[in-house]
C-alpha cells in the first residue's frame, strides 16, 4: 500500500542522513563539474578544429568542430536510457557517482589526446570516442541530480532548491571560462593555443576527485527508499515510462512542449550568441570570453530565482513566458547585437551590398558530418569564402553552367570551378578567390576585425542578458516540473529521455546546424530560424498540453 500521510507527503531527508543543505550542495557541485567539462570544449571549439582536422579547410574543420561538440549531445538519449533504468531499478546515489566517473576521465583523455599532425586520422576518431563518452555520463547525471534534490526537497520548496541543481550549468561554464581565461594570461596566446589548451582538460582530475569525495557522503533518496520498503511488482521502468500511455504521454509533453524550447533557447543564448560574436562579428576571442562571463556570473542565481517564482505561481507560466521572451527577441536581439558589437560591418552591408550570382544547381548546403566533401564548385568556393568573413549576401540564380560570381558593392570577382582539380591545385584556387574578395571587401569598406574601440560594451551586455533572461526562465522551474510529471517508479527513465533529447538533438546540434544555414542561405541572421522554429511548437504545445505541476506530492504522482 502506498504511504500518503502528512509527514511522506513532504520528503524531508531522514534524521540520520545529510542536511538538505548538504543534498543540495553535493548534487550540485558533481552536476557543475559535469557541465564545466562539456563547456570547455564547446569554448575551445575554434582551437579544437586546428589541431585536431587540419586536413580540412577552415569552414569544414570548424563545422566538425561543432558536430564533434554536438556529438556529445546526440550520444546522451542513450545515457538517459543506460543510466535511467538503473536509477529506477537499483537508486538514484549509485547512478550518479557511475557517470561523473566516467564524464571525468574522458575528459582528462581529451587533454591527453595526440592531435592531427601526430597520429592523423585516428586522432579525430579518439577525440570523437572520448566525447561519445562525456555525452553517455551525461545523459545520466542531469536526470539523477535533479531527482535526488527533488525527492528531499518540501513540496512548497521544490522549485527553489532544484533551482540550484539548472544553476549549475552557468557554474560549469564559469569555472570553464574561468579556467581558459586564466590559463591563456599565465601560458600566452601563442603557446595556449599549441599546448596551454589541454590545461582546462586536465584539471579535471582534481574537480572529479572533489567531486566523488563529496557525493560519496550521500545516502539514498527518502522517496526511492520508501518505495524500495513498499516492495510490490518488479519494476520495469522501460516498460512502464514508455510502453503505457499513463506515463508515455508526459513522455512526449516533456519532450514536446518544454525540452525542445530548452535546447533552442538556451544553446542559442549561451552557444549561438558566441558563435556570431566570434566567427560572423569577428570580435576578438578574449573579449567574447570576457562578455559571456559577464553574462554568466550576472545570470547565475537568476535560475533560483525563477524556480522560487514557478513555487509561488506555477511552473507552466514561468516557463511559457521565458519561451515567449525568446521569441520576441532572437531576431532584433542579433540585428542590434551586430550594430552595437560591429558597427562598421553593418555600415558596409548597408551600404555596399554582396550578391552571389551561381547556378543553384551547384550550391550545396556545406554540411559534412563525415569531412569527405570538398566543395569545389565555384558557387560553393564563393560562399565559404563569404561565410568565413562572416558577411551576408544576397543570392541570384544564374543560367545553367555559369561559373559563379561575388558583387561587392562595384565590384565583380569571379569564382573558380574546382570539380576536377587536384587538392593542391583547389587549395590554391580558392586562396586566390579568397584573396580577391577580402580585397573587395575591404575596399568597401568591410572591417577583418570587430574595433574593440567601437564595441559598446554596456549595450552588448543587455542584449545578450535578454536572451540569458529567456533561458533562465525557462530552465529554472525545469527540473521541478519534469520530475513532478512522473511517478517514483519510472521518474529517472521517464524524465531523462525527453530531457537529453531536448538538449542532447536540439541544443547539441544547434551550432553546426544554424552555421551550416547561414553558409548556405548567404544571411548571418538565418541561423536563428532553427531556435525560432522549435520554440514556437514548444509554446503551443505547452499552452495545450502541459499540466500545472506545483506542489504535486511526489509520493502520489501517477497514482
Amino acid at each position: 500500500m502506498r504511504m500518503t500521510t502528512a509527514d511522506t507527503a513532504t520528503t524531508e531527508p531522514a534524521k540520520d542522513g545529510p542536511s538538505l543543505k548538504t543534498v543540495v550542495i553535493a548534487s550540485a557541485a558533481g552536476t557543475a563539474f559535469e557541465w564545466y567539462d562539456f563547456f570547455v570544449f564547446g569554448s575551445l571549439a575554434t582551437i579544437v578544429a586546428r589541431h585536431f582536422f587540419a586536413d580540412a579547410g577552415e569552414t569544414v574543420a570548424y563545422i566538425l568542430a561543432l558536430l564533434t561538440f554536438g556529438l556529445g549531445f546526440v550520444v546522451r538519449p542513450a545515457g538517459a536510457l543506460v543510466f535511467g533504468w538503473f536509477g529506477d531499478r537499483t537508486g538514484r546515489k549509485t547512478t550518479f557517482l557511475v557517470t561523473i566517473t566516467l564524464m571525468g576521465v574522458a575528459t582528462v583523455a581529451i587533454g591527453l589526446l595526440p592531435d592531427y599532425g601526430q597520429i592523423g586520422i585516428l586522432a579525430p576518431i579518439l577525440l570523437l570516442v572520448m566525447r561519445m563518452l562525456q555525452g553517455f555520463a551525461l545523459g545520466g547525471e542531469y536526470g539523477g541530480a535533479a531527482i535526488y534534490v527533488a525527492e528531499h526537497s518540501p513540496r512548497e520548496k521544490r522549485g527553489l532548491l532544484t533551482g540550484w541543481i539548472q544553476t549549475t550549468a552557468a557554474l560549469g561554464l564559469i569555472g570553464a571560462l574561468s579556467a581558459i581565461l586564466i590559463t591563456r594570461a599565465i601560458v600566452g596566446v601563442e603557446a595556449f593555443d599549441e599546448w596551454g589548451w589541454r590545461i582546462p582538460f586536465l584539471l579535471s582530475a582534481f574537480l572529479l576527485a572533489v567531486s566523488l569525495w563529496i557525493r560519496l557522503k550521500l545516502h539514498e533518496s527518502p522517496a526511492y527508499q520508501r518505495m524500495e520498503a513498499e516492495g510490490g511488482e518488479r519494476r520495469a521502468p522501460f516498460r512502464e515510462a514508455f510502453g503505457t500511455w499513463k506515463n508515455g504521454k508526459f513522455v512526449l509533453i516533456a519532450l514536446f512542449g518544454i525540452m525542445i524550447a530548452q535546447g533552442a533557447v538556451w544553446y542559442c543564448g549561451y552557444f549561438y550568441t558566441r558563435f556570431f560574436m566570434e566567427r560572423v562579428l569577428k570580435i576578438d576571442v578574449a573579449i567574447v570570453d570576457q562578455l559571456v562571463l559577464m553574462i554568466t556570473v550576472a545570470s547565475a542565481l537568476l535560475y533560483v530565482f525563477f524556480g522560487w517564482l514557478s513555487d509561488k505561481v506555477g511552473r507552466k507560466p514561468v516557463m511559457i513566458g521565458g519561451m515567449i521572451l525568446a521569441l520576441v527577441a532572437f531576431f532584433p536581439g542579433f540585428q542590434a547585437l551586430t550594430k552595437a558589437a560591429n558597427p562598421a560591418l553593418a555600415q558596409a552591408q548597408a551600404s555596399s551590398p554582396v550578391t552571389v550570382t551561381a547556378d543553384p544547381a551547384t550550391c550545396a548546403l556545406q554540411f559534412d558530418p563525415v569531412g569527405k566533401t570538398s566543395f569545389a564548385s565555384s558557387c560553393d568556393i564563393a560562399k565559404s569564402v563569404l561565410s568565413n568573413a562572416g558577411v551576408s549576401y544576397a543570392n541570384v540564380a544564374a543560367p545553367a553552367g555559369t561559373v559563379a560570381s561575388v558583387r561587392v558593392g562595384a565590384t565583380e570577382i569571379a569564382s573558380i570551378d574546382g570539380l576536377a582539380m587536384s587538392k593542391a591545385d583547389l587549395k590554391t584556387a580558392r586562396a586566390g578567390v579568397e584573396t580577391q574578395v577580402k580585397a573587395a571587401l575591404v575596399q568597401a569598406g568591410y572591417p577583418t576585425k570587430a574595433d574593440p574601440a567601437q564595441i559598446n560594451r554596456p549595450l552588448v551586455f543587455a542584449i545578450l542578458m535578454i536572451f540569458i533572461v529567456a533561458a533562465c526562465a525557462l530552465y529554472g522551474p525545469q527540473a521541478a516540473a519534469l520530475v513532478e510529471l512522473f511517478p517514483t517508479r519510472v521518474r529517472y527513465t521517464g524524465m531523462s529521455l525527453p530531457y537529453n533529447v531536448g538538449t542532447g538533438w536540439i541544443g547539441g546540434l544547434l551550432p553546426a546546424a544554424s552555421f551550416a544555414l547561414v553558409a548556405w542561405s548567404g544571411n548571418i541572421y538565418f541561423g536563428l530560424w532553427y531556435s525560432v522554429f522549435f520554440t514556437a511548437v514548444a509554446v503551443v504545445v505547452a499552452l495545450l498540453f502541459l499540466p500545472e505541476t506545483k506542489g504535486r506530492d511526489l509520493d502520489t504522482v501517477g497514482d
